[in-house]
């Protein structure tokens, strides 16, 4: 049976670390690629780890309905989750994960409410500080940024079906896996 389930939690907690733990071990499981309008990130491949599109062609790909859900995230990048691809997976019977923020998350829930909203929460804010600064990624002001937005995002907890804490990449992984193929899933329509 197709279910679709969403992945959402606060910026450095692991979420595509996470999805590339299942689509490595779980190939049975379909997973988004979304789209973005932020530069790659070293070792970042189009197509595999996001769609990297500028401006104009993420504002296109809205006005012609072709997101599921989309959003401005830490206030410079677009993000989105093209909407063909999920339908064809679900379509197709494969168990469909979106990896994606909570603004997009509380998007779909009003067009898929029927689907599984995971939380992927941090062991501690300690340590969600201490992966962001430990990526090396974002400048000074960046860090800032998303440090603040994370304390929103975390707030949301609540919104969601089930929390899973990401302590360890493979526990948490096995633990959505189990969450997405257990008995209770149920079809998305």
């Amino acid at each position: 049976m197709s279910r679709l389930t969403v992945l959402a939690g606060p910026t450095a907690v692991g979420k595509g670390t996470i999805a590339a733990y299942v689509r490595e071990h779980h190939p049975e499981i379909w997973i988004s690629v979304s789209a973005t309008t932020r530069p790659p990130r070293p070792g970042e491949v189009h197509g595999q780890h996001y769609f990297f599109v500028d401006d104009d062609e993420f504002d296109r790909m809205i006005a012609d309905g072709e997101m599921l859900e989309w959003a401005v995230v830490h206030g410079s990048a677009k993000y989105g989750t093209p909407r063909h691809a999920v339908s064809e997976a679900l379509a197709s019977g494969r168990p469909a994960l979106l990896e994606i923020d909570l603004q997009g998350a509380r998007q779909v829930r009003s067009t898929a409410p029927d689907a599984l909203f995971v939380f992927l929460a941090p062991p501690s804010w300690e340590e969600l500080v201490n992966r962001l600064v430990g990526r090396g990624t974002e400048t000074e002001a960046e860090r800032e940024r998303r440090l603040r937005t994370a304390r929103q995002e975390l707030a949301a907890e609540p919104e969601f079906d089930v929390t899973i804490v990401n302590t360890e990449i493979p526990a948490a992984g096995e633990e959505l896996v189990r969450l997405m193929l257990g008995p209770s899933s149920a079809p998305v329509t």
